[in-house]
């Protein structure tokens, strides 16, 4: 039998209910955090041993690509071999086009510097970035929208745990900028490719975990108040629609009682 599929980052954070929380899974597993970090291992090491970005650019990407192949060949789920393929491939193409091995980081100071963005301006209009992205993965919204979005909201513990938890990513994607961007510009590649595996999974993963400590709570009894919600409103529509049954059949008895009268009327 198929077993289900482990979500990981944000959406194992989600679906948690209680203590079956585990932060291994939550940042793929064991094979996960190594087919992660394994090509930015050979990235930095090949090009600090040989110093021929030509060759190390080679190998990342063959390796890279030899991790799909492998997923594939196991019929094993490859969405997140192929997000991370896609990831490499830009860093590869950018420190091969620039002809700097720096540049390999490159795009990693855009992404964490675009967060930082998205991130305070999802507080300043009083979204919080992180909440939103858990609760729009724990109860897709798929209509009425602007209720989802209020019944999350409206409660001051979640709100402020989900407030927190953004301004906490928010430091880690900063933390990464302050102090990979000095080296990156005194071109000190061995040190930079180390600073970003150690502020990598590492800072992913205590993130999660710590986030998690800070949301468990809340977002338990927020969830338990929606299912009471929803429990009285079933017995809300049910009650609703035995009264218009009894009507249904009240109205029935008076019309078949007229039909009565006029035949006896009649005769």
């Amino acid at each position: 039998m198929t077993q289900p599929r482990q979500r990981t980052g944000l959406g194992a954070l989600a679906s948690s209910d209680g203590d079956d929380f585990s932060v291994i899974q939550a940042i793929g597993g064991p094979r996960g955090v190594v087919e992660s970090m394994l090509p930015g291992v050979v990235f930095v090491v090949m090009f600090i041993v040989t110093s021929d970005l030509k060759l190390t650019v080679i190998v990342s990407a063959a390796l890279a690509a030899a991790q799909v192949v492998v997923r594939l060949c196991q019929r094993q789920s490859v969405m997140g071999a192929l997000s991370g393929l896609v990831a490499v491939a830009i860093c590869l193409i950018w420190a091969w086009k620039s002809g700097e091995a720096r540049n390999y980081y490159m795009y990693g100071f855009i992404t964490n510097a675009a967060y930082i963005v998205v991130l305070l301006v999802s507080l300043l209009v009083k979204v919080p970035g992180l909440g939103f992205l858990i609760e729009f993965i724990r109860s897709l919204p798929t209509e009425r929208f602007r209720a989802w979005l209020d019944s999350w909201r409206s409660d001051r513990a979640l709100m402020r745990a989900y407030t927190m938890i953004t301004w906490l990513w928010i430091g880690v994607f900063a933390l990464r900028l302050v102090v990979q961007v000095p080296l990156y510009l005194t071109d000190r590649v061995g040190w930079l490719g180390t600073a970003r595996l150690l502020m990598g999974i590492p800072f992913w993963a205590l993130a999660i975990w710590v986030s998690y400590l800070i949301v468990a709570d809340p977002m338990h009894r927020h969830k338990q108040l929606e299912l009471a919600r929803a429990e009285q409103e079933g017995e809300r529509e049910a009650e609703a629609r035995d009264g218009d049954t009894n009507d249904g059949h009240a109205n029935d008895g008076d019309t078949q009682g007229g039909r009565t009268d006029d035949h006896g009327t009649g005769a």
